[in-house]
C-alpha cells in the first residue's frame, strides 16, 4: 500500500454525482459534491495565499460546520497536515497539542475567536478572514498517496499527556471500506453527524461521505429532538452515537416507532448498559454496537445486522479487513489487540510511546474484553478503569449497566477509590429521574451482583463528567466526591 495512489476522492466523487447531496443542514441549505468541491479548491488556494505549503501543519479549532468541512478538504488539496482540536481544552491543553504536533498556522470560527487569540500562534485566523483572500494561482492535489498523513488528533490524555495520533489516508480509507462491507451502501443512505468532527468518530461520516457519494447530514452539536426530527422528517438513515446519546433518543421515541428507512444507530464509546440495549430492542430500535478509538481511524470490531439481535451486547466481528484477539493468562477476560490498515502507524514525533501499543502490526488498545465461542467480541470495560478489590477484578461498566436497569436511575458512573482494606473499592455517582434512597439501591444492586461489587458510597449528581463525544470519563468522578 506504501506506493499506492488514488484520485482525489472529493474531485472524484464531484466528478461521478456532481449534483448529488453532500452536506444538508437543519435548515434546509446543501451543498452539491460539486459545490463542495469547488468551495474546497478556492478555499485551498486562499490558504496557500496565506501561506499554507505541502506538509504543513494547520490547526482547526472548530465546532460542526460546513466551513470546518471545506477547510479539512481544503488542506488535502495541498497535500497539508489538518490537526484537529477539541473546542473544550482549557489554553494550556491547546497549547500543548499546538506545540506538540508542530502547528504554524490555526483556523478557527469567528464566535472562538477569544479562545484563538488567547493562543501563541503567530499564524491564526477565522473562516472570514481566509474568505477574504485572494486566490493563489496553484496547482492544487489531483491524486491521494494512501500512506501520506492526512490528520492528526490527539487521544484523551487520561493517562499521562495526550498522544497524536496520525491517521494517513490509507487508515481512513480502509476504515470507510470496512464499514461499508458490513453495513451495506443503499442508494437512499443519509448520515447524521452530531458527534463533533475534531474526533475520528465525527470526522470518519466525511470521509465516509466522500467515497461513498453520500449526504452527510450535519448538526453543530448533539440535540435529540433535532436527531429525532431528521429520522422522522428529513430521511437520514444511520445516526453515530454514543450511549447517552441513545438514552436520550430511546426516551424522546417513548412508545413510539421510528421509520424503516432509519437502518442502523451506530453505537460506540464504550460498552452501554445492557437494559438499554435491550429496551432498543423492543422498540424495534436498529442498534450496531461496535469498538474503535483513535488509533484504529474509527470503528474496527462493528455487529452487522443479520446478528444485531441475537448477539445484544456484543460488538461484533472485526471488520473485513481486519483482525481482532484476545490475549489472557485463564483464556477469559483479557487485553484486546487489533489489526488492520486502518490503525495507525504511531504517534507523532513518540516512538517510544509507538513501540509500547504496536508490535507487529498488532494494536494493544488498552480495553479488556472477552471473545465467545463464535468469535464475538464482548468489551468489559478500559484496563485504566479497572478496580482490584481484594484480588478480585471488577469492572464498573458491570456495575453501571446494573444500575441503569433501576427504573429511577438515568445514567450511573463507577470508580475506584483507596482502601485500607481492599486496597481499592467501588463507589457509584447516578443522575436520577426520581429521589431515591441509597438503601434502596443497595437492595436492588445485590439481587444482581456479586457482595464485593457493591459499591461502598453512591452519590447523586446533576450531571456525570463526560468529554465532547459525550463519553463518560470515569477519571472525573473523584473529583466530583471531594467537592
Amino acid at each position: 500500500m506504501q506506493d499506492t495512489t488514488i484520485p482525489h476522492w472529493l474531485s472524484k466523487q464531484a466528478d461521478i454525482s456532481p449534483h448529488c447531496s453532500a452536506i444538508e443542514l437543519v435548515n434546509g441549505q446543501r451543498l452539491t459534491f460539486e459545490e463542495l468541491k469547488n468551495q474546497s479548491q478556492t478555499y485551498a488556494k486562499k490558504l496557500a495565499d496565506w501561506g499554507v505549503k505541502e506538509g504543513f501543519h494547520v490547526a482547526i479549532l472548530s465546532t460542526n460546520k460546513q466551513e470546518m468541512i471545506v477547510a479539512i478538504h481544503a488542506l488535502s488539496y495541498l497535500k497539508a497536515v489538518a490537526v484537529l482540536l477539541n473546542i473544550r481544552l482549557t489554553k494550556d491543553e491547546l497549547m500543548y497539542q499546538l506545540n506538540d504536533a508542530d502547528v504554524c498556522f490555526l483556523i478557527y470560527p469567528e464566535e472562538l475567536k477569544d479562545k484563538a487569540s488567547s493562543l501563541s500562534i503567530k499564524h491564526q485566523a477565522s473562516y472570514t478572514e481566509i474568505h477574504q483572500r485572494h486566490p493563489k494561482k496553484i496547482a492544487l492535489a489531483k491524486e491521494i498517496r494512501l500512506n501520506d498523513p492526512f490528520t492528526i488528533m490527539y487521544t484523551s490524555g487520561t493517562t499521562g499527556f495526550p498522544k497524536g495520533v496520525i491517521h494517513t489516508y490509507g487508515n481512513h480509507w480502509w476504515s470507510a471500506i470496512g464499514s461499508a462491507l458490513n453495513l451495506g451502501i443503499h442508494d437512499q443512505d443519509k448520515w447524521l453527524a452530531a458527534l463533533p468532527l475534531f474526533h475520528v468518530s465525527g470526522l470518519s461520516i466525511l470521509i465516509r461521505s466522500v467515497i461513498y457519494g453520500m449526504p452527510v447530514y450535519l448538526l453543530e452539536k448533539f440535540n435529540k429532538k433535532a436527531v429525532h426530527q431528521a429520522i422522522i422528517n428529513d430521511g437520514v438513515t444511520i445516526v453515530s452515537v454514543v450511549t447517552v446519546m441513545l438514552q436520550q433518543l430511546v426516551e424522546e421515541l417513548g412508545t413510539n416507532q421510528y421509520p424503516t428507512t432509519l437502518r442502523c444507530f451506530l453505537l460506540g464509546g464504550g460498552p452501554a448498559p445492557l437494559p438499554l440495549l435491550k429496551q432498543a430492542k423492543k422498540l424495534n430500535v436498529p442498534v450496531f454496537q461496535s469498538f474503535g478509538m483513535t488509533e484504529t481511524a474509527s470503528q474496527i470490531v462493528t455487529l452487522n445486522a443479520n446478528d444485531a439481535l441475537k448477539k445484544v451486547g456484543s460488538a461484533g466481528k472485526a471488520l473485513f479487513p481486519a483482525q481482532v484477539k484476545v490475549e489472557s493468562s485463564d483464556q477469559t477476560i483479557g487485553e484486546i489487540y487489533v489489526k488492520g490498515p486502518m490503525v495507525t502507524s504511531g504517534y507523532y514525533k513518540k516512538p517510544e510511546a509507538t513501540n509500547k501499543i504496536l508490535k507487529d502490526g498488532w494494536l494493544a488498545t488498552g480495553d479488556l474484553g472477552y471473545l465467545d465461542d463464535e468469535g464475538f467480541l464482548y468489551v468489559v470495560d478500559r484496563r485504566n478503569d479497572l478496580i482490584i478489590s481484594g484480588g478480585e477484578n471488577i469492572y464498573p461498566s458491570e456495575i453501571e449497566s446494573v444500575l441503569s436497569g433501576h427504573p429511577a436511575i438515568k445514567e450511573a458512573g463507577v470508580t475506584g477509590i483507596s482502601d485500607d482494606k481492599w486496597g481499592e473499592v467501588p463507589i457509584a455517582f447516578v443522575v436520577t429521574n426520581t429521589q431515591i434512597a441509597f438503601d434502596e439501591v443497595m437492595n436492588y444492586l445485590r439481587e444482581h451482583i456479586a457482595n464485593y461489587k457493591l459499591p461502598k458510597e453512591i452519590h447523586e449528581v446533576a450531571a456525570l463528567p463526560r468529554n465532547a463525544s459525550n463519553k463518560l470519563v470515569r477519571s472525573q468522578l473523584r473529583h466530583i466526591r471531594k467537592e
